[in-house]
């Protein structure tokens, strides 16, 4: 046994430095990306909300523990 017989093949190996490379150019662009905000004002105010739909055994399940979801 060769100290190199684990190795994939050069061509594997080529094709995994590339991947590595294109990973490593992607983190160094958004590690130099600016912080997002932190400012209240930049912030929209008004985000409309979700409605919330209670089924018909969370309602039974509600009344039998006298919580009452109307």
């Amino acid at each position: 046994m060769t100290p190199y017989e684990e190795f994939a093949a050069p061509s594997d190996l080529r094709a995994d430095c590339e991947a590595v490379s294109r990973r490593l150019e992607l983190a160094a662009v958004k590690a130099t990306r600016p912080a997002p905000s932190i400012h209240y004002d930049e912030f929209p105010r008004d985000q409309a909300k979700r409605g919330i739909e209670i089924s018909e055994a969370a309602q039974r399940l509600a009344n039998a523990l006298h919580l009452h979801l109307d």
